[in-house]
């Protein structure tokens, strides 16, 4: 059972990654005033499996100076760890049901990391390298700032279960006393998801596409799936921990759909930042910001805790 459970889970997840495709297509084609793909299907509601069968059926060729099999695994497992992600999700019928969910999606997170460095490598273009670093420096730079918004989530609940959200959020979401953590989660994941304004790995104007150069066809399609398959996650996770975890209740998928426009709002209005400020901003106003909730939480908890006994 769990094995089905799993390949219905990975199967809705990519029809879910599809179609946030299309609505972030649709959603910049009328913040740019033009409709977007409106051709294939109703509305254009089947341009995201047109996409899809274009890309696989396309030749597959690979740079001569590549690393052959390091290049074509990297994309695999890149999307086998985005994939992996979604276990964390606090199902009811207990799917795939274990306490450390919080510490699981941190490794996955930092993993990861590795598989853009490789890609970039292993392609043997100058291009790409530039375009794996700058990744690898913006994903570590912006996971401090996520993981101390967690641990100190964690403190207030004391749990590692993502379950937890949702019985401390029964009467009172987590954004209204949270607020400001909230905003750098926002802005932290923006950057731990290369979206726009921080999409510097992948910065068609200085690095050509970025670590992802020299992919084509299905290679090039499985690191698209990846990536928007983590995007969707870090945005389910946003809800489930400042907006209400329940997700069998329709005013969750609510929530989610609003956060989607947020998102893709973000990237039709602001410009590209300038990549020493993309740093700057991490290492100098995000990171000590969460190291002072992180504190405040802490002494917050033992200070109850001193007082109760």
């Amino acid at each position: 059972m769990s094995i089905i459970g799993g390949l219905i889970l990975i199967i809705f997840v990519l029809i879910g990654v599809a179609f946030l495709t299309l609505i972030e297509r649709k959603v910049l084609g009328y913040i740019q005033y033009r409709k977007g793909p409106n051709k294939v299907g109703v509305i254009g509601i089947f341009q995201p499996f047109s996409d899809a069968v274009k890309l696989f059926s396309k030749e597959q060729t690979y740079p001569v100076l590549s690393n052959f099999l390091i290049y074509y695994l990297s994309p695999v497992v890149s999307l086998f760890l985005s994939l992996l992600l979604w276990m964390c999700i606090p199902y009811s019928t207990k799917l795939y049901s274990f306490n450390l969910r919080i510490l699981f999606f941190l490794r996955c997170l930092r993993i990861r990391v590795y598989t853009l460095i490789i890609a970039g490598w292993s392609s043997n273009s100058n291009y790409a390298i530039l375009g794996g670093l700058r990744a690898v420096a913006q994903t570590i730079s912006y996971e401090v700032s996520l993981s101390l918004i967690l641990i100190s989530l964690i403190f207030l609940i004391f749990r590692f279960n993502i379950i937890f959200f949702d019985i401390y959020q029964k009467y009172l979401w987590f954004i209204f006393v949270r607020f400001p953590l909230s905003i750098i989660w926002f802005i932290s994941s923006l950057a731990e998801t290369n979206r726009t304004p921080f999409d510097f790995a992948e910065g068609e104007s200085e690095l050509v596409s970025g670590f992802n150069v020299e992919y084509r066809g299905g290679g090039f399609a499985l690191i698209f799936l990846s990536e928007y398959s983590r995007i969707l996650f870090i945005r389910i996770l946003f809800c489930l921990i400042f907006l209400g975890a329940n997700i069998y209740n329709f005013f969750f998928f609510f929530k989610l759909r609003i956060l989607s426009y947020l998102f893709v709002w973000v990237r039709g209005s602001l410009p590209r930042f300038r990549y020493d400020k993309l740093i700057n901003l991490a290492w100098k106003c995000l990171l000590p910001s969460s190291l002072n909730f992180f504190f405040f939480f802490f002494f917050f908890k033992i200070l109850i805790f001193i007082i109760l006994v």
